[in-house]
C-alpha cells in the first residue's frame, strides 16, 4: 500500500491547495451569487403571477 503524503489525499488531492481556492472563492463571493446573478427576479414574480392565476382559473371550474 502506498504512503500517503501529507497534505494530499488517497486520490493526490493538494489539500491546502483547495482550502486557499475555496478562501479567495469566498472573499470574492463567488459562493452563491453565482446563480442569483443568472435570474431574472422579475420574469420568476411574473411566471409566478401567471401560475397562480391559471391555478385559480382551474381550481373554479
Amino acid at each position: 500500500m502506498a504512503k500517503q503524503q501529507p497534505n494530499k489525499t488517497a486520490a493526490g488531492t493538494n489539500i491546502q491547495e483547495v482550502r486557499q481556492q475555496n478562501a479567495q472563492s469566498a472573499q470574492a463571493g463567488q459562493f452563491g451569487t453565482e446563480f442569483a446573478a443568472e435570474t431574472n427576479v422579475q420574469q420568476v414574480k411574473q411566471q409566478n403571477a401567471q401560475a397562480e392565476a391559471r391555478k385559480a382559473q382551474n381550481s373554479s371550474k
